[in-house]
């Protein structure tokens, strides 16, 4: 998949769905608690009959826009007649960071359904990508168990959500769990100080954290912490911009940053952001449509940097969710996402599980 910008595309018709799916057992962070899932799929028509999918997941845990804004948004695209990358990202329209991404996903679909449709030459196949497990806070003895489960399942790396418990038992009791050679990763979501973060850390440097992910909210705090502590810091809510990650580099706040492509704005903001530091995918609990871009943009950063920086990508949250609304979606097996062999995304939607899961517009 290319992530080039390119001319406009005759749009005949706009469809937004805002719909949630449900998580297996309560996702709880030092942000809060979720049940369920919402998110708002994006259907773009051109005027062949062909469909891009795109998605906006509302970043609710971290005050972001509301789910009502993002769907407000993208219905005003059927104003338009055509839509391009380069009108999408400027200030022309004026959308939300996951509008923005469900917009451009969209294009970006429906550019390699046309591409397909039109038979020109194949590209490569696609790469599967190494994931992180994602484990909620909880107990610890809870917390190992469940990483034992994604142990046998074929993962390698662990990513621990501290901040709203035991966080240095939990983590003891994950490295104890699955032995000396699986990383352990860490992620409060900003809920210590900097005190707090260089303390805890400090605890946590005996069971090789691979990585802390967002420890403190602001990029000074992070450059206080980064400068105490030999753990390697990543940057998340604090980088939503080329311009964050260059002053994150400069400052020598983070290593590298996980990318979440509706907080950035999608897939074309997210490889400028990796172009100024080493970065990983991460979810921001997507549904189908947005894994399988997040996936592609995971396997464009891999091959440009002839490996990557060798982070597993955050993208095997599916697992956490009690159903999905595709018939067609991302694979994981073995720890690995493997993403589908159709055209574009290669996403295709169940319309009975659709209409299940739909919300009613407020």
């Amino acid at each position: 998949m290319q992530f080039a910008m390119m001319g406009g595309v005759k749009i005949a018709s706009v469809e937004v769905i805002p719909y949630a799916l449900p998580f297996r057992q309560p996702y709880v962070t030092a942000r809060g608690r979720l049940d369920r899932r919402e998110m708002v799929m994006l259907r773009l028509r051109d005027v062949e009959g062909r469909i891009g999918l795109g998605e906006a997941v509302p970043l609710s845990l971290r005050g972001g826009v509301s789910l009502n804004r993002i769907v407000e948004e993208l219905q005003a695209l059927s104003a338009r007649n055509s839509l391009d990358e380069a009108t999408l990202r400027s200030d022309a329209i004026a959308l939300s960071a996951p509008a923005r991404c469900a917009a451009l996903t969209a294009l970006l679909d429906l550019r390699g359904r046309r591409a397909d449709a039109e038979h020109r030459p194949p590209v490569a196949a696609e790469q599967a990508v190494e994931c992180n497990a994602t484990l909620v806070s909880g107990e610890p003895e809870a917390v190992a168990a469940d990483a034992l489960a994604w142990l046998e399942e074929g993962f390698s790396t662990f990513k621990l959500k501290l901040g709203a418990g035991e966080d240095v038992a939990q983590v003891r009791a994950v490295r104890e769990a699955v032995g000396p050679e699986p990383r352990i990763r860490v992620d409060s979501n900003a809920a210590w100080d900097v005190e707090a973060a260089v303390r805890t850390l400090a605890e946590l440097e005996p069971l090789d954290v691979e990585l802390a992910e967002q420890p403190v909210a602001s990029l000074d705090q992070s450059a206080e912490v980064a400068g105490g502590t030999t753990i390697p810091i990543a940057g998340d809510e604090s980088i939503v911009s080329a311009a964050d990650a260059e002053r994150a580099r400069d400052l020598g706040a983070c290593a590298v940053v996980g990318l979440k492509l509706s907080k950035v704005g999608g897939p074309e903001a997210a490889i400028e952001i990796a172009g100024i530091l080493p970065s990983f995918l991460s979810s921001a609990l997507d549904g189908p449509v947005g894994i399988a871009a997040a996936a592609q943009v995971a396997q464009t950063l891999d091959a440009a940097s002839g490996g990557g920086p060798g982070l597993a990508h955050g993208l095997a949250t599916q697992r956490l969710f009690s159903s999905t609304i595709a018939s067609v979606e991302c694979e994981i097996r073995d720890g690995m996402l493997h993403p589908p062999d159709g055209p574009g995304l290669g996403v295709e939607i169940d319309e009975a599980a659709l209409a299940r899961h739909r919300l009613d517009a407020r």
